[in-house]
């Protein structure tokens, strides 16, 4: 599926994003400054979090609270190899039925999962984005 729209539009494409997924773990792929952050908050507060939300790039995951459970915000940009993913846990996360949004998976390619859901973020034009995911 690929939807079109304007970033003042992105509560309601989380929404719609979440009702189409078939898996709690969903991987964004797109480049630097694409929006999959962005995307990301506003899953976070479709999903029914009240938290701040922040890009874990120094921390590499952040944890969020909703009434249903646990989510986890992986982003994985600055490491070096797949050891560090282990290193901090990562396999553990995937055991959990939390959700798990996943920033620049391709770092760690070898511990994916094939039912992950794939999300591709692109930029369109300065504030309008194409997301394509199946």
């Amino acid at each position: 599926m690929t939807l079109t729209y304007e970033l003042s539009e992105i509560d309601n494409i989380a929404k719609q994003l979440l009702s189409e997924v078939k898996s709690k773990t969903l991987l964004f792929y797109g480049e630097m400054g694409a929006g999959k952050t962005t995307l990301i908050k506003a899953l976070i507060k479709a999903l029914g979090s009240d938290d701040i939300v922040s890009s874990p790039t120094f921390s590499l995951v952040n944890e969020y609270h909703t009434d249903q459970g646990k989510i986890y915000h992986f982003d994985f940009y600055r490491i070096e190899d797949e050891t560090e993913a282990l290193d901090m846990g990562f396999e553990d996360y995937l055991d959990s039925d939390s959700w798990k949004l996943i920033e620049w998976p391709q770092k760690i390619e070898n511990l994916l999962e094939v039912d992950m859901q794939k999300v591709e973020v692109f930029i369109e034009y300065k504030n309008t984005r194409k997301l394509k995911f199946c």
